[in-house]
């Protein structure tokens, strides 16, 4: 009877074993997985960031259309946009990131832009809610019209947009 009861308990100590050890397993397969899966967040999050920027740049607030004789990829109208500064509040939760710039290349200006010293600007910023986060950034073409003595004339340069949004 005694070695019954000690391959009864051999047994169920054995049972326990493999369970403790699966279970170890177990959880070591999910810390992985889970590992992955906030890498796999993250870029997504930021695939998605910069799918944003195509977007806004082909935005009716923010594109160009046909307003300058013809359809130009990626362009921002610059004057569109100085006009969109002005009613940013409408817009602050619309496109869910906390940041917009348009920062000119070409350039020697360093002044942030204003309705007093457009279009001799450096940084256009349309949200500054909370620019910690993550940025993203394209380039882009930027115009605008401009006059050589009153006679019109389509003005485009280069130009990054950027764009910051929180991760979580």
């Amino acid at each position: 009877m005694k070695k019954a009861q000690m391959k009864i308990q051999q047994m169920a100590f054995m049972l326990i074993a493999v369970t403790i050890f699966f279970v170890l397993v177990g959880m070591f397969f999910l810390t992985i997985k889970m590992a992955t899966l906030k890498k796999d967040a993250a870029f997504l999050k930021e695939q998605e960031a910069k799918l944003l920027l195509d977007k806004l740049a082909s935005s009716p607030e923010f594109s160009c259309g046909t307003s300058f004789d013809e359809q130009i990829p990626n362009c921002i109208d610059f004057d569109k946009v100085m006009v969109l500064k002005s009613k940013i509040s409408n817009y602050s939760k619309f496109w869910g990131v906390s940041n917009i710039e348009i920062i000119r290349q070409d350039t020697k200006s360093t002044e942030s832009c204003t309705p007093q010293n457009y279009p001799d600007c450096k940084i256009l910023s349309l949200m500054n809610e909370n620019a910690e986060g993550i940025s993203v950034s394209n380039f882009i073409s930027l115009c605008r019209r401009s006059s050589i003595m009153q006679d019109p004339y389509n003005y485009c340069e280069v130009a990054k947009i950027l764009i910051t949004y929180n991760e979580n």
